[in-house]
């Protein structure tokens, strides 16, 4: 695992700030009408992130999902909500 971080660690983690977590972490703080951004809520958007990729498909070069799988906003929004 850490091969793969040193090697992908900017381009993932721009990638997964700017299109995979914002979205749902926005629409499940409307829907959930929350008010603040907790370390328990954070973990639950990456940890809905990682959950759309199945094991079947984890692999070196595919560690986080699509940017356009649609899941992702709906999955993100729907942990965050709960989190809250």
């Amino acid at each position: 695992h850490l091969s793969i971080r040193r090697q992908r660690q900017m381009c993932i983690r721009d990638r997964i700030n700017n299109v995979l977590a914002f979205p749902g972490i926005f629409r499940g703080l409307l829907d959930a009408q929350a008010h603040k951004i907790t370390d328990k809520l954070l973990v639950a958007a990456a940890e809905a992130i990682a959950d759309c990729v199945s094991p079947s498909q984890l692999n070196t070069s595919f560690i986080v999902p699509s940017v356009f799988d649609p899941n992702v906003v709906t999955q993100v929004a729907a942990a965050v909500k709960k989190s809250v």
